[in-house]
Order: C-alpha cells, then structure tokens, then sequence
C-alpha cells in the first residue's frame, strides 16, 4: 500500500478517489490543493503522442483543469509532498477515511461525486428534494446515504448508469428548473 509506504518515510499523505484519477486526489493536509503540490504530468492524447505539462500547464481551478477539457490519457505526475510526523499524518488519514466512510457510498463501486456543485446550488439536495435516494434503473442506484452519487448497487451496466443520470437530471429540472451538470466524464458515449 502506497499510503503506509509514505507515512513510513514521514511524507504527507495523498489518496485518490473512487476513480483512481491523479486530477482527483485529496491532499490530506487540509487547506491545500492538488495545484499547489503538482510540478508536472507526463501525459498522451489519442494520436499516442507523449508529453509533459507543467503545472501551469494544466490549468487547474476548482473542479476542473486542462484534463475535464482535453482528451489527454495521465501517465504519471510529479508532487511536491513535505514531511510530517508519522502519528499526525495516521491520524489524518484515519480522520479522512472516517468522514468519508460516515458521508460518502464508499461500501459500492462508483465514480465518486455523479454531479457537479454549482454556486448556490447543493445539488445533492435537490436530488433528495425529488425524492430520489434510492431510485434505481437496472443496478444502477442513487445512493441513500448521500443523492449526488450514483452507485453500482447490483451489476450495473454503463447504459443503467447513463439512464440514470439522465432521468436525475430531468427530474431535477422539472421541479426546480435547474440544469445539473455531471461531474464525472462519460468515455465512449455519443
């Protein structure tokens, strides 16, 4: 395991999400972002063409950098981690681990976060407001403990996923006239 590796060398902690994207992961160190720790990322688009991007490069903003916008496939990418004390760090990473668990389906497999927050909106709430934590097509489900994501609860299918994200979203738009947006990217879909 990567994370006791680093807490054996004394590094600040970093985990990926439920996607296991590196413009996904968490730094423990609260109060920092993946921007202010990333030096560089070796990456390739679809014409196999291998490149690296400085940080800048990448543009990060909250939710979103030159990744959500181009189809670049991440090979690797170089952090900036500092040192910390192992028994701060553990209890960190124990802390994250216990609030994800209490807040987040992580029991199921998922993309992590299905919908994107927008200002002023608390999407998950909206989806709750329309009565829909647990609503399922196929095995495809809206998780109970928390309505912004969108759970494999029973074998689901990409097109149970996509048709569930799909009626969210018109109901959603119905009662409140509001267009939620994903937060995950769908591949291969027309």
């Amino acid at each position: 395991d990567k994370s006791i590796e680093l807490i054996n060398n004394g590094k600040q902690i970093l985990k990926t999400s439920g996607n296991g994207e590196i413009k996904d992961v968490v730094y423990l160190l609260y109060g920092k972002e993946i921007k202010d720790i990333n030096i560089s990322t070796k990456c390739m688009d679809y014409d196999g063409e291998i490149f690296e991007l400085s940080n800048k490069e990448q543009e990060f903003e909250y939710r979103s950098s030159v990744f959500n916008k181009k189809d670049y496939i991440i090979l690797e990418t170089k952090l900036r981690l500092e040192y910390g004390k192992k028994e701060e760090i553990k209890k960190k990473m124990d802390e994250y681990l216990s609030s994800r668990k209490e807040k987040q389906p992580i029991e199921y497999p998922s993309a992590g976060s299905t919908f994107k927050r927008q200002e002023g909106v608390i999407t998950a709430k909206l989806i709750d407001e329309c009565g829909l934590k647990g609503f399922q097509i196929g095995g495809a489900k809206v998780s109970e403990k928390h309505a912004g994501f969108v759970i494999n609860s029973d074998n689901a299918t990409a097109k149970d996923v996509i048709d569930l994200i799909k009626y969210i979203k018109e109901k959603v738009n119905e009662k409140y006239g509001i267009k939620i947006k994903e937060e995950i990217r769908i591949v291969g879909e027309e």
